[in-house]
């Protein structure tokens, strides 16, 4: 793999991650901010790195932050005949943990981010110093009923002109959050998503969900034997938060945290109480 770096800033602001990385499957933007135990930070759908801009400040004051887009997503571009999936993040994961040259780094994922850094360590055997599960899709069923009547109409959505689907598509991304999203945070998602380039590679992500990348993951959950921590939203619309106390119960030793009046994108409802919980598992790792 070959790394080089690029300045420019996204039409969204100023979050942009600077550096990039060649992988099997594409080209990953990634970055590197602070000093310390080395920690990975892995967003999920429908997200990019934007979604730990405010809790970045906040790790990096005590550790090396490692941070990308996934594959199809934010600044990240995948190869021709690359596909979306959770099984092709991991395996780009595993790349760059070993093109960072890093020792058993702290991962954390969100959304799919979490069957990620899951299936990452337990399958591509990624030495890991611990774990944080926020908000994962992981346990089934995590393919929402909106992504599924997606996979289930997908030339209705590929065909759908485009200024409707983008109001479906924010409509649904303000369901990811307890509080209002603010316009600005709002715009950063939604922009990656306009046009019909956008739309495309919205649809592309959502075909590419499947359970099938998470069943041998949830099998082994029990050998998992590093510090983890599931930190959820108590108000999480997409994924209920039985699901953290179920996931919680079936990694052994795991720590459930609760954040209370936050949704799915608990990050934007409150990104102090998560960085702080995150703080608290990175210190005792």
């Amino acid at each position: 793999m070959t790394a080089t770096s690029t300045c420019a800033s996204p039409s969204t602001g100023t979050w942009a991650l600077r550096d990039r990385v060649r992988v099997r499957d594409g080209e990953v933007a990634t970055d590197v901010v602070g000093e310390g135990p080395p920690v990975v930070l892995v967003h999920g759908t429908p997200s990019w790195s934007y979604l730990w801009r405010d809790v970045v400040p906040v790790l990096a004051r005590t550790n090396t932050v490692h941070l990308w887009d996934l594959l199809g997503y934010g600044d990240s571009r995948l190869d021709p005949g690359a596909v979306p999936s959770v099984a092709g993040h991991a395996r780009t994961l595993a790349e760059l943990v070993d093109h960072w040259g890093i020792d058993a780094p702290s991962l954390v994922g969100h959304d799919i981010g979490g069957a990620t850094v899951l299936r990452a360590h337990l399958v591509h055997e990624v030495p890991a110093r611990s774990l944080a599960l926020l908000d994962a899709a992981v346990l089934s069923p995590w393919v929402t009923p909106v992504a599924q009547h997606m996979q289930e109409h997908q030339d209705a959505y590929r065909t759908m002109p485009g200024h409707i689907f983008e109001r479906i598509i924010a409509a649904h991304l303000h369901t990811t959050t307890h509080r209002p999203l603010s316009q600005t945070a709002a715009a950063a998602y939604l922009d990656r998503y306009a046009g019909r380039e956008g739309q495309q590679r919205y649809l592309d992500q959502v075909a590419h969900f499947t359970e099938d990348d998470t069943r041998d993951v949830v099998a082994r959950l029990g050998e998992v034997t590093v510090p983890t921590r599931v930190i959820w939203g108590e108000c999480d619309e997409w994924l209920e938060p039985a699901a953290g106390t179920r996931l919680s119960e079936l990694v052994p030793g795991a720590e459930l945290v609760t954040i209370p009046d936050a949704g799915h994108f608990l990050t934007e409802d409150d990104p102090r109480a998560t960085a702080e919980s995150l703080r608290g598992l990175l210190a005792r790792s």
